[in-house]
């Protein structure tokens, strides 16, 4: 597979949310680059569950490299994105353009993987998601739905060009299903 994936994200990123996606991505092949509000070596976050709290821990991962700052980068120089969650999202969603890559893979109908709070960053982005279905973290719903956007309750979900996540236990589907949606535009030749 021959193809360019662009992760966008920042610190506090989930750090299976960012490593499983990254991982995958080299295994098949795929030239991947992680972007991020500045480049530098980006602090992650382990999320878990545990049953005698009613949210999840966190606590500090191991750190990863971004490549390149989201200002450096050509959204259309890629063919998918995935948008990892994690407390990141919740602050680089401000960031004009990092929601000038999200709204550029929307409106080019290219493959984007979202993943637990990623979704966070497509609410910036409201207008190019009208009419579509989403799942995400449970405690993202009510931005979710604000933004006119319908949430779906299941762990995965797959809207067009649009694959979806609720958390990181969700990841084997979730990049089958992106590279199903990545091998199907490669079969379509575009």
């Amino acid at each position: 597979m021959n193809k360019k994936v662009l992760i966008v994200t920042g610190d506090a990123v989930d750090c299976l949310e960012i490593y499983y996606p990254y991982y995958r991505c080299l295994e098949e092949n795929v030239d991947v680059t992680i972007a991020s509000p500045t480049k530098k070596k980006l602090q992650t976050v382990c999320h878990d569950f545990l049953p005698e709290m009613e949210t999840y821990t966190e606590l500090m991962g191991y750190k990863i490299d971004s490549h390149a700052s989201v200002d450096d980068i050509q959204p259309e120089e890629y063919d998918a994105l995935i948008l990892p969650g994690g407390r990141a999202p919740e602050y680089i969603r401000m960031n004009p353009k990092v929601q000038e890559i999200a709204a550029h893979f929307l409106t080019e109908n290219k493959p984007l993987g979202v993943i637990c709070h990623g979704q966070q960053i497509l609410t910036t982005v409201r207008e190019y998601m009208q009419g579509r279905q989403v799942t995400a973290y449970t405690a993202c719903r009510p931005e979710v739905e604000a933004s006119g956007v319908e949430y779906v309750e299941t762990g995965l979900h797959v809207d067009g060009n649009l694959v979806t996540g609720h958390a990181w236990p969700d990841l084997p589907g979730f990049m089958r299903e992106f590279f199903n949606l990545l091998t199907a535009k490669e079969e379509a030749g575009v």
